[in-house]
């Protein structure tokens, strides 16, 4: 049995009593936290253990990201244009990419998202369901050692890329689960895309598929307002009435987005128990409108489920859990109307995140029987002189940035910032070499702003 002890820091719990313990260490076997209390008492239980030394760090849970693509963005970082309506961008960029997509393409995407996610102390994603390989998903997240739940493409619209009949997609989603059901980091997750790309048979018997396989369903709905005109043309029914009609709110439910929701649709959500994954950095980066139209503050307020996301890596751009919960609570706070608290909106980056993706009883916390999900920061650099409350300064004060350490399920994946797993050199290499493929296979000519120019 592998035990590994952390020792000497301050420890953000997010216990129910939400305690800070100073000057804590940390037992972990067998990828679990076995006990919290003195360098010495652990190191006379724990005799051999390895050890971190997290003398003048603070230890938070890995922060859970609800909604992240791997795949497409990662190997077009920052290519599409900011100055195109958010329909362009997805269908005139994203969806040609993923149509040209190979399996290599695809892990290498997930294994450059879990990387990059992993450095800003994410150690949970969920992959909302636009992976043509999602075995290779699971192989490039697993390889940097980050924990996923993963599904592929879940739509059945004509003339798209991995589109099928419903009975094709549902059995596509089945496999994946049970492929990945022995997996220990890595399991699977009924997706669809969502918004109007699914017949009604497909969103019922998706969710019904979810209950059997005792797994989760993430779809896509109303980010914008095309949804809401969608459905007023479809069934006269606002998205989410329409999806309470076919019988899918539950429980099981992660709703990417949902933010243009007006009073009953909101109540239907509440009602069900369904979930929200929110990200506000794709909000603002594809000029959705949350300002205008967002609740989830009020959600929250209400006893809503909500759980943090980044979205793609040009649609907030970053996989940066702290900057989403940073935006979240800027908006709300600018808004007026349901404003949250750092403490609060780290919540939904943990614990209560963890809790809305049905996974609170094993993850967002730091306590005894949980799994080892742990990021160390280190508060010697100028950023934290001197420490103020830390809940404000972990969502306020750019805390991703320190970073040191990250353990997931027990192990040490980022040590030293470092990443213990992949050999980042060599992953940058292959990424340019597969961007530039991608791009001319897609058709896609990228213009640099700023002239590129030789000295």
């Amino acid at each position: 049995m592998s035990e590994l002890l952390v020792l000497d820091a301050d420890v953000v719990t997010m216990d129910a009593d939400r305690r800070v313990v100073t000057g804590a260490s940390i037992a972990v076997a067998d990828g679990r936290i076995t006990a919290l209390g003195t360098a010495e008492a652990l190191r006379a239980r724990f005799v051999g253990a390895d050890e971190l030394d997290a003398r003048d760090c603070v230890v938070i849970p890995g922060l859970i990201d609800a909604h992240q693509h791997t795949t497409g963005d990662p190997l077009v970082r920052s290519m599409i244009p900011d100055d195109i309506s958010s329909d362009e961008s997805i269908f005139d960029w994203i969806v040609p990419l993923h149509g040209v997509h190979d399996g290599d393409d695809d892990e290498l995407s997930a294994t450059i998202t879990a990387v990059d996610a992993l450095t800003r102390g994410v150690t949970t994603l969920l992959e909302p369901g636009t992976v043509a390989s999602p075995l290779r998903v699971g192989a490039g997240l697993e390889k940097a050692g980050v924990r996923g739940r993963v599904g592929g493409w879940g739509w059945d619209v004509d003339g798209m890329p991995f589109a099928a009949p419903a009975d094709e997609v549902l059995a596509r989603q089945e496999e994946t689960v049970k492929a990945l059901a022995t997996n220990r980091l890595v399991t699977g997750w009924v997706t669809l895309v969502g918004h109007d790309l699914a017949s009604d048979e497909l969103f019922a018997n998706a969710a019904d598929l979810a209950e059997r396989l005792d797994v989760g369903l993430t779809l896509h709905m109303s980010p914008g307002e095309n949804d809401i005109a969608s459905y007023a043309k479809r069934s006269g029914l606002r998205p989410v009435e329409h999806l309470d009609r076919l019988g899918v709110l539950g429980p099981r439910l992660v709703l990417g987005h949902a933010v243009w929701l007006d009073d009953r649709e909101l109540d239907l959500v509440l009602a069900a128990r369904a979930a929200i994954a929110s990200s506000p950095g794709a909000y603002l980066r594809l000029g959705q409108g949350y300002a205008r139209a967002g609740r989830h503050g009020e959600f929250v307020r209400r006893g809503g489920r909500l759980a943090l996301g980044c979205d793609s890596h040009n649609a907030g751009d970053v996989p940066d859990v702290l900057h989403a919960a940073y935006l979240l609570a800027a908006l709300e706070r600018d808004r007026g109307t349901h404003p949250l608290r750092a403490d609060e909106v780290f919540a939904l980056a943990t614990v209560a995140g963890a809790e809305a993706i049905g996974m609170g009883a094993q993850l967002g916390s730091i306590e005894v029987g949980k799994a080892a999900d742990l990021v160390v920061l280190d508060t010697r650099s100028i950023a934290w002189t001197p420490r103020g409350d830390l809940a404000l300064q972990l969502v306020w004060g750019g805390a991703s940035g320190s970073v040191r350490d990250v353990i997931v399920d027990g192990e040490v994946v980022v040590r030293d910032r470092r990443p213990t797993r992949v050999d980042v050199d060599a992953l940058r290499a292959e990424a340019a070499d597969r961007s530039a493929s991608l791009l001319n296979r897609a058709g896609i000519s990228v213009a640099p702003r700023w002239p590129v120019v030789q000295p």
